[in-house]
């Protein structure tokens, strides 16, 4: 595989920095944590790290409020810190991402205090304001994702302002010149820098419609997706003018246009919109982001027909583009959990998951601690941080489930993630299966492990197409195929035992990965969530 760009087939590994490795004793993790645990990161065989926010931010939502794009929380340690961090990752081989918040910012960005002050001031249009309606309601029907209206009232204006997510995160005017360009800037800051890439959060939210059209109503039977339930309005609405708007394109490759004078870096789009699939083969194509993922398995589906329809559909619509998969992250309750079978998480599911997700064609996201097989935590409404969970309580509980600290060591107090009480807890469920209790072979962590360095040898996997065989639920089987090469990966999705004569799709096949399966002539013989990869030359 030469001349492949990095990325390609990437196993890019996401650490929340809050819960990873706390340095300083004070609860929070920090970057010096993280330059402590660069070791076990490449250890993993994972080739890049994706840092979620660490800028300076009031921390309304945990710094994706951002109030200086271009320095360091004090909570999380200093620019030095970073770029501490950077070297080290270089050396041992990492790649680094990390997160930009370009759609909007904190209420306490310099920028939106001087917005609010006027109407015509240096920054006045630099974020979405609108005139009341007649009657002083908000100019249309948006609503937040966090619940409720998405246009808050500011008195020094006499105007509502846009925020699509929290009333503390204003949304930036992209149809302001001057706005793409600072936000072009504040990107170069940290190329420059040295980094390798950004995770582009909520790219497909920088536009607006100029227009300002309500968003019609959504049937019932459509309210779903992104834990988006009947309890939160923001699923009684499809999404068509507050986000994902056609100048947002333009924008995509001025931005594409920067990266390319930093050779072997590479953008990657956390999209989600009322065909989230599309948007992302439309933003991913030549010229554009190299990599998108969307939230397709994030959610509860997780049959095989679910799987393949997903994938045979961004296929379908790709052409050129580049796929990115994830099936857990910082918003989203654990995958263990999620998927978990009879309600009964399972490490061997869970060891099955993390190989499903490395065979699918394109690049992965994975989030800290599921290579540990981490289930979500229950955090009693007491303990909550986070305001989305607070607001929704008890429908919805939030995302501090999939936040809590990463667990090192299992016979301490703080689970090795601290030598004080955490922001969140360290539970108790997730000591028991620490990083120092998985050291033997066949845990979750060693599984894994032995996986992510195999693939590194397969340019099949890397890089090579898809094509799904026909199986019956609850199995799912499909090839990848490169230069000549075929492979034939396998899941059984159940917590039952099945059986699958390969006489049909893949004669005198041999087991590369087996997965616990047994062989008897050529029948495979899959246990409670085995799997296969097979070489069918």
């Amino acid at each position: 595989m030469n001349n492949v760009e990095w990325w390609r087939g990437a196993v890019i590994y996401q650490i929340y920095p809050r819960s990873f490795a706390d340095s300083n004793a004070d609860g929070i993790g920090d970057l010096p944590g993280i330059v402590d645990k660069l070791d076990y990161i490449a250890d993993l065989g994972v080739d890049a790290i994706w840092i979620s926010p660490f800028f300076k931010s009031p921390m309304a939502d945990f710094g994706y409020d951002i109030s200086d794009y271009r320095d360091v929380d004090p909570m999380f340690g200093t620019l030095a810190d970073f770029d501490r961090l950077l070297d080290k990752a270089h050396n041992l081989g990492l790649k680094v991402m990390i997160d930009q918040v370009l759609s909007h910012t904190s209420d306490q960005h310099a920028w939106f205090l001087e917005s609010r002050e006027s109407r015509d001031n240096p920054k006045a249009d630099w974020y979405v304001w609108a005139d009341p309606r007649p009657d002083g309601t908000p100019p249309n029907n948006w609503l937040s994702i966090f619940g409720g209206c998405a246009w808050q009232w500011e008195p020094r204006r006499g105007q509502y302002y846009l925020h699509n997510f929290l009333t503390s995160q204003p949304d930036l005017n992209f149809h302001n010149p001057e706005v793409q360009q600072a936000a072009l800037d504040n990107v170069e800051f940290w190329l420059k820098r040295g980094v390798d890439g950004f995770r582009l959060d909520a790219i497909n939210f920088c536009f607006h419609d100029k227009q300002l059209r309500d968003n019609p109503a959504k049937p019932e039977a459509e309210r779903s997706g992104r834990g988006f339930s009947n309890d939160n309005p923001y699923a009684f609405q499809y999404h068509w003018y507050n986000n994902t708007q056609p100048e947002n394109l333009a924008f995509i490759d001025d931005l594409r246009a920067l990266l390319d004078k930093y050779p072997d870096t590479a953008a990657l789009g956390e999209i989600s919109s009322e065909d989230s699939l599309a948007t992302m083969a439309e933003y991913t194509q030549p010229g554009r982001l190299h990599l998108g993922y969307s939230f397709e398995f994030l959610t509860d589906d997780s049959d095989a027909g679910y799987i393949r329809h997903t994938v045979e559909n961004l296929e379908n619509k790709l052409g050129q583009g580049w796929p990115c998969w994830a099936f857990s992250n910082h918003d989203v309750k654990r995958v263990a959990t999620r998927w978990a079978r009879n309600g009964e998480v399972s490490a061997t599911q869970a060891s099955m998951l993390n190989v499903l997700l490395g065979c699918i064609r394109g690049s992965i996201c994975m989030y800290q601690g599921e290579e540990l097989g981490l289930s979500e935590a229950d955090i009693p409404y007491e303990l909550l941080q986070d305001p989305y969970g607070i607001t929704f309580w008890p429908n919805f509980k939030g995302r501090d489930g999939c936040r809590t600290p990463m667990p090192w060591l299992q016979n301490d107090e703080f689970a090795g993630f601290s030598t004080v009480t955490p922001w969140l807890p360290a539970v108790d469920e997730h000591k028991v299966v620490a990083v120092d209790t998985q050291q033997a072979a066949g845990s979750v962590l060693q599984s894994t492990k032995a996986f992510l360095h195999w693939r590194k040898t397969q340019p099949v996997l890397l890089a090579g197409d898809i094509r799904f065989t026909e199986l019956s639920e609850p199995l799912l089987g499909f090839w990848r195929e490169y230069e000549g090469k075929r492979l034939l990966c396998v899941f059984n999705l159940s917590a039952d035992v099945h059986s699958l004569s390969l006489d049909a799709i893949a004669s005198n096949a041999v087991q590369l990965a087996p997965g616990g399966v047994e062989v008897s002539g050529n029948t495979l013989h899959l246990p409670p969530f085995g799997y296969s990869v097979l070489s069918a030359d």
